[in-house]
């Protein structure tokens, strides 16, 4: 009986605590900006739609109780996306600043 307790605690722990791409309202993706005029937003735009995708799946698999070594793998590639993610956000600020001075 405790056991079952322990999963739904854990259960809602992961719904409050996830990635906070996982669960992006729907107008973050409905303005997809032009590749040619901006590649790096673009591009970020790209790997967040990954990242959502391999969050949505780590998601399922975790509500099936799924523990494998395909779960690494995906959680490993989400960390990588959210890295490149993050990468590319930071040549834009180096951009932003180069502009401003």
């Amino acid at each position: 009986m405790a056991l079952g307790n322990d999963r739904e605690v854990m259960t809602t722990q992961r719904n409050r605590t996830g990635n906070r791409l996982s669960k992006r309202p729907e107008s973050a993706t409905a303005g997809k900006l032009p590749a040619r005029k901006f590649p790096i937003q673009r591009a970020i735009q790209k790997l967040e739609e990954e990242l959502h995708a391999f969050n949505e799946r780590i998601a399922e698999l975790e509500d099936e109780r799924h523990n494998s070594r395909a779960m690494e793998v995906l959680k490993e590639n989400a960390l990588d996306f959210a890295r490149r993610i993050d990468e590319l956000r930071s040549v834009l600020v180096e951009q932003a600043k180069k502009t401003k001075s």
